[in-house]
């Protein structure tokens, strides 16, 4: 009998139950989303990495002799190891102006490497005897529409070779690809490549040598000695530091998309849940109300407080069931398609939406928690009344002058406007809750358009303010000061400038950290430093300035002094101060006067690149010249790289965009709906009496609809400021030395943030109003009050 009572109510109700279940599915879409895709890219990545031999540690050194090979395998904890060639080069590719940039990286002839094997797609690997085959990464082949059979122009070592297409592949080394000092991977201006080893020792005369070994570990292995023993093995052969693979660029970026994935499941879905249990409590709360008779007669006829308790629980459990179990399609489906889009982001040999078991499990349990918790006190006042008590109608509430009397504009009020302020006063509780849960939707929407503001001051800050330069070129090898000449004597050359880059250990106390120091001249220009404020700051003459980033890692600011650990040339032991700090969003940066470092270095000025300003009517004329010196290593154009880092900007935040107000607006319609429906099932009567009083049908609904209007046009600005914090966390949360998101929210968020919420509201308004111009009078005052 009550299982048809139940199944009658959620009928009765079913608008109410839609907009609590969608409120709880979004919660819900939102972890399986999140969770399913992090457990299906991690599982994948672990496979991919066992099975293809990722290796545990990288090291580099100019020219090592293969001899050394036995000394490592000796190494406690070292498993395997793999010596190879890693040479970058330039490409002419078909169709672009510019060259792009190559790595070659060598392959044994006819056979696997030992470590960082790779996927083949589609041909076969290099053999012996065939010195121009490469094989290619499947991104860059993809991106310029290369296959099996093609060919290619490469300047190698300074030598203009054609080079023969014969496969495509991946590899665990490069599941995220991306150009030295870049920081979005570019497919169609940067690809990786694998030649014979025989052809690239011959092509950079290192017979019986190798410039990078990757090494793998055994389980109790301890990675810090072994790093430390490769240091001193290759420290005589130019040995610029080994790393683990938690700082190899591509798992970094790999781990960093996990990160922000499980950070994501501890921010929305709160939200969400939070507004559901307020939802559910209201809901049931207004139902025990109504239903204060039935439940005194349920009770006489002797069911048991137990069972009338399990009975409104019952009905709490199917609204959150139907949520949980919308949650549950929607977040798979959400999460195929996220697979799907990650499958092009990352370049996984297979990669396939297969979320954790647990995953559907916990974010069911933990909505069903949430509901019960939401309607607990509602259902124990159903269970403690007496019978005696529950058949009799409920003392009216007491009418005083209380706040909404005493306030001086109520006297210029009219009567429905006095109803509309009286009736949200005296229930506080319920109308505070009402505003926070629509504030909440204002808040979703607040920091979601938020990465949009943070993405252009980041675009602003690195391609124009820092990085004002056309061109960046890089030579493999330090050259002397002259070269700043030639540089200006190439074709369109309005402005150059040449920068130094040594690669060291900072340390300050017990923190070290690796990176590259820049060396810029005072005279620059091209490259400015700017402060946290926008403000430039000066080189110092000696010292270093340090990004924000890195002056936090490594706890110091202005005045302290940090050890310096050079790791190339004579590698001297230096302290030095810091004078200043930077602001930069992406990467970890250390800045020092070009003169300055040289010094430090013991050794002429001399520059690894230079920055240039081009006339843009000469960039033909410029980029032909450059595939002909022999010194350019890599060429990248900002203008390129502005141009790609919009283009995945467009295909990601666009659609996040859109989910993020689609789910917000769940929240506020879910919110304004029920709240009307209760007030106008509580307000019935009332509203009936005003029409029979003789006022319009706007009049009446304007009594309900202003009161929602009104907690609405309270809730936005509190929307606004819960944004403001919810956008603060999530700078917090998403920052890493990769990637620093700037707290700077436009204007122009907030306004597009208001008006989301209020077509929300003005649409639920709409389907409310039309309930309240089809109200049956005479059943209506027929009802006890």
């Amino acid at each position: 009998m009550l299982d048809r009572k139940l199944r009658r109510d959620l009928i009765r109700i079913w608008g109410q139950v839609i907009a609590i279940g969608f409120v709880i599915a979004a919660g819900v879409a939102v972890v399986v989303l999140s969770m399913g895709t992090l457990t299906s890219l991690r599982d994948t990545r672990d496979a991919y990495y066992e099975r293809y031999r990722f290796a545990d540690v990288f090291a580099y050194a100019r020219r090592a002799p293969e001899r050394l090979v036995a000394v490592m395998e000796d190494m406690p904890g070292v498993a395997r190891v793999d010596t190879r060639i890693v040479e970058d080069i330039i490409l002419e590719m078909p169709g672009m102006v510019e060259p792009a940039r190559g790595r070659m990286i060598s392959l044994p002839e006819g056979r696997e490497p030992e470590l960082n094997r790779l996927y083949v797609r589609s041909g076969r690997l290099v053999e012996l005897g065939r010195p121009d085959e490469v094989v290619l990464n499947v991104g860059f082949a993809e991106a310029n529409n290369l296959h099996p059979g093609d060919e290619i122009v490469a300047n190698v070592n300074g030598r203009r070779r054609t080079l023969q297409v014969v496969g495509t592949a991946l590899s665990p080394e490069f599941i995220y690809a991306i150009a030295p000092g870049e920081f979005i991977p570019d497919n169609r201006r940067y690809g990786v490549m694998w030649m014979g080893r025989e052809a690239l020792e011959a092509a950079f005369d290192l017979d019986g040598a190798f410039n990078e070994v990757t090494l793998s570990l055994t389980r109790t292995a301890i990675e810090a000695d072994v790093i430390d023993r490769v240091d001193d093995l290759l420290e005589p052969y130019g040995g610029v530091g080994a790393y683990g693979r938690e700082d190899q660029q591509s798992d970094a970026y790999v781990r960093s998309e996990f990160e922000q994935l499980a950070t994501l499941t501890t921010i929305v879905p709160p939200i969400f849940l939070a507004v559901a249990a307020f939802l559910l409590n209201i809901v049931i709360s207004r139902l025990i109300d109504t239903e204060r008779e039935q439940i005194g007669l349920l009770k006489a006829f002797g069911y048991s407080d137990l069972a009338v308790g399990w009975h409104y629980m019952k009905f709490v459990l199917a609204i959150a069931c139907f949520g949980v179990f919308m949650g549950w399609v929607f977040g798979a489906w959400l999460g195929r398609g996220m697979t799907g889009a990650y499958a092009e982001y990352f370049q996984f040999p297979f990669l396939l939406y297969r979320p954790d078991l647990s995953t559907f499990i916990g974010s069911g349990a933990l909505s069903l928690a949430i509901a019960v918790a939401g309607a607990w006190f509602a259902v124990r006042r159903a269970v403690q009344i007496a019978p005696a008590i529950a058949m009799q109608p409920p003392a009216p509430p007491t009418y005083h002058k209380n706040l909404g009397n005493r306030l001086a504009v109520m006297n210029w009020l009219g009567a429905p406007s006095r109803m509309i302020v009286r009736h949200v006063v005296r229930w506080p509780v319920r109308a505070g809750l009402t505003v926070v849960g629509i504030s909440f939707s204002g808040a979703l929407l607040v920091s979601s358009f938020f990465f949009l503001d943070a993405i252009d001051e980041m675009l602003e800050l690195f391609f124009f303010a820092n990085q004002r330069q056309d061109i960046t070129v890089v030579f493999p090898n330090p050259r002397a000061d002259i070269i700043a000449e030639d540089l200006m004597n190439l074709p369109g050359v309005e402005r150059a400038e040449v920068f130094r880059i040594v690669p060291v250990k900072l340390r300050h106390g017990h923190l070290e950290e690796p990176v590259g120091i820049t060396g810029i001249d005072q005279t620059a220009d091209l490259t400015r430093l700017l402060s946290a404020e926008g403000r430039p700051v000066e080189l110092p003459p000696d010292g270093l300035v340090l990004t924000e980033q890195l002056a936090t890692m490594l706890e110091v600011t202005t005045g302290d002094w940090v050890e310096m650990e050079v790791m190339e040339g004579r590698r001297p032991h230096v302290t030095a101060p810091v004078n200043a700090i930077s602001q930069e969003w992406v990467g970890l940066s250390a800045y020092m006067d070009r003169l300055a470092l040289s010094r430090l270095m013991g050794e002429a000025p001399a520059a690894s690149g230079g920055y240039l300003s081009v006339d843009a009517n000469q960039l033909q004329a410029f980029f032909d010249r450059v595939k002909e010196v022999p010194s350019v290593q890599a060429v990248t154009m900002r203008g390129a790289a502005l141009e790609e880092f919009e283009e995945i900007m467009d295909e990601t935040m666009v659609s996040m965009v859109m989910f993020y107000i689609l789910f917000a607006s769940l929240i506020a319609i879910g919110v304004v709906y029920n709240s009307a429906r209760i007030s106008l099932s509580e307000r019935g009567r009332e509203l009936a009496s005003m029409r029979v009083l003789g006022f319009t049908k706007g009049e009446v609904a304007g009594v309900l609809l202003g009161e929602l209007a009104l907690m609405t046009f309270i809730a936005l600005p509190l929307g606004c400021f819960f944004g403001f914090l919810l956008a603060s966390y999530m700078v917090h949360q998403f920052s890493n030395e990769l990637f620093r998101l700037p707290l700077i929210i436009y204007p122009s968020t907030y306004g597009r943030s208001i008006i989301v919420v209020s077509l929300s509201a003005v649409i639920t308004g709409f389907l409310v109003a039309r309930r309240v111009n089809n109200l049956d009078l005479v059943a209506v005052l027929k009802t006890r009050e």
